[in-house]
């Protein structure tokens, strides 16, 4: 998992401190980008696969959300809830969860679900590690695991679920590890991963991410994993779908209806 919050505020502070480190993120990006597309064949990163294309009735209720720092976007959360029922989902294995927000949303359709998280003693900030599971603590089918990713014994839980959702470290070695470790997760071909963070925004891709998603998954299932269209996440399918391909600037060619009620 990810120490977000943390991350981003030292990121940011270096940068403004040392604007030269922004050319340096920016040249590594340049330099993946070639990578991908030397090495996979794939200058316009992965197919575009449309939410109406996936579903023909997309209408999901996201609650709850908290709209802080650090959460996933409500479309991608409604995304996984979406595909736990298209699916079919019994068992839910989410990499990376902090306040709970998306493992919440997706226990209310799967009866049984695991996050895996960084011990909150490794964490960067007490604040932060407090937060910890704030969502899904009391929900009685999420169970929470901890570790690090890099170096975990995930055996037990080999071929056991229907549906991964990786949103841990999104630098490349990560990311590699993960989705090995998320293929290695898979209970069926019926199986699924989701990958988020594989866009910098909808129409923008994170070439280091989608770097590490093709070289850690095997090579015969690559023409299975897409971009899904308004959302900042890849996944992987067990089926073919008619696609497009990513265009900065696009027009848009449908919208979204959006009820937002607060709760306490």
């Amino acid at each position: 998992m990810i120490d977000k919050i943390a991350k981003t505020v030292r990121a940011f502070g270096l940068i403004a401190k040392n604007p030269y480190l922004l050319n340096l993120i920016l040249a590594n990006e340049e330099r993946m980008k070639q990578y991908v597309v030397k090495q996979h064949n794939m200058p316009s990163a992965l197919p575009v696969l449309a939410l109406d294309t996936l579903f023909e009735d997309f209408q999901v209720a996201v609650n709850p959300y908290a709209y802080l720092s650090g959460a996933t976007m409500p479309i991608d959360i409604a995304l996984l809830k979406a595909l736990a029922q298209k699916y079919n989902v019994q068992k839910y294995f989410e990499i990376g969860t902090w306040r709970g927000e998306s493992v919440a949303n997706v226990a209310q359709v799967v009866p049984d679900c695991t996050t895996f998280n960084l011990p909150p003693e490794d964490t960067n900030l007490k604040e932060y590690a407090e937060l910890y599971g704030f969502f899904s603590k009391k929900a009685p089918n999420i169970k929470h695991i901890y570790g690090n990713s890099l170096n975990f014994d995930f055996s037990p839980y080999k071929s056991s679920f229907d549906m991964v959702f990786i949103d841990g470290d999104h630098h490349y070695k990560f990311v590699l590890q993960d989705t090995q470790t998320a293929f290695s997760l898979l209970k069926d071909e019926k199986s699924i991963i989701v990958w988020h963070d594989y866009a910098i925004d909808i129409e923008s891709v994170r070439w280091d991410v989608l770097a590490g998603i093709l070289d850690g998954c095997p090579k015969e299932k690559r023409n299975n994993i897409y971009h899904i269209s308004n959302t900042l996440c890849a996944v992987y399918l067990p089926e073919s779908f008619p696609t497009t391909v990513l265009s900065p600037y696009s027009f848009p060619t449908k919208y979204f209806d959006i009820s937002i009620r607060l709760k306490k």
